[in-house]
């Protein structure tokens, strides 16, 4: 594990930049970026154009450590180079900014009323790789749609189980329970939430160190105790669909809690723009959800 690192992500102001939408969700991301499905043909294709979409981003003068601490990377992203350098070791040597490496494989099918984490076939193999190509963490996202206890317990139990393994090979992995923000009981589900993740915490070893990435609550400052806890390294939030203006309100009103947004970080970004349009366009958005996560 690499210390700076650690210290810079416990401590660091500014927050964690999500450029990791990966299979299905990366058509998706590309059209948001106005690249359609007709300017390409397969898939090496189709990560070629989103790896150019991510160096954009990265390069630009406005993506700094000043503001941001740390980046979420896809696989097919931590495998590819920028300016001749691994992605992971351009971010910490050019830019200051901690590599982290998204690893779960997608959700599975909707039961007791969240989604679990599909089974990750090939997780040794790809944390040996994010060691030697110098990743700090990793990321791992599950969903929960209802307040269904059961349901959540095993959410949280299968991501600190993993979470284990990961941090066995020298990484910090971030636990990612989402609560869909359209749920009719998100606030129950956080209540629930909330306790099965103090029960996880409390049966760790003394060294073992987690980050957590949890949907912005309903009531706010509701994560806060959580900060505190010696095995939480930070506490992070994500966009969970809210506009970049919505998110970014809504997680100034919770002190400590910093922003690891991705659709709110890349909304307004287009191919179309010129470079100085994207900077300013991206330069205004990184400044606004800084402030949301410093306030």
């Amino acid at each position: 594990m690499n210390i700076a690192q650690l210290d810079r992500m416990h401590s660091g102001q500014g927050f964690i930049a999500a450029l990791d939408q990966s299979g299905g969700s990366t058509p998706k991301a590309l059209a948001q970026y106005g690249v359609q499905e007709s300017s390409f043909t397969n898939d090496e294709e189709m990560y070629a154009l989103v790896h150019e979409m991510r160096t954009r981003i990265i390069k630009s003068p406005a993506f700094e450590s000043d503001y941001i601490l740390g980046a979420i990377l896809f696989e097919n992203t931590m495998d590819r180079k920028i300016d001749g350098q691994w992605t992971a070791d351009y971010l910490w040597e050019k830019k200051n900014i901690v590599p982290f490496l998204k690893v779960d494989k997608g959700l599975a099918d909707l039961a007791n009323g969240v989604q679990l984490m599909k089974p990750i076939s090939n997780l040794d193999e790809l944390l040996d790789r994010a060691v030697e190509k110098n990743v700090f963490g990793t990321k791992m996202r599950s969903v929960i749609k209802e307040a269904n206890a059961e349901g959540i317990r095993e959410v949280v139990e299968q991501q600190f189980k993993v979470g284990l393994q990961i941090f066995e090979k020298g990484l910090v992995p971030i636990i990612e329970p989402e609560v869909d923000i359209y749920s009719a009981d998100k606030e129950k589900s956080e209540v629930i939430l909330k306790e099965e993740i103090k029960k996880q915490l409390n049966l760790l070893d003394k060294e073992v160190k987690v980050m957590l990435k949890l949907s912005i609550p309903t009531v706010n400052d509701f994560y806060k105790e959580l900060m505190s806890d010696p095995h939480v390294v930070r506490v992070v939030a994500l966009s969970g669909g809210y506009s970049e203006e919505e998110a970014n309100a809504k997680l100034s009103q919770n002190h400590g809690l910093i922003a690891s947004f991705s659709r709110a970080l890349s909304e307004g970004l287009s191919a179309g723009q010129s470079d100085d349009e994207f900077n300013q366009k991206l330069d205004k958005t990184i400044k606004a959800i800084y402030t949301a996560s410093i306030t």
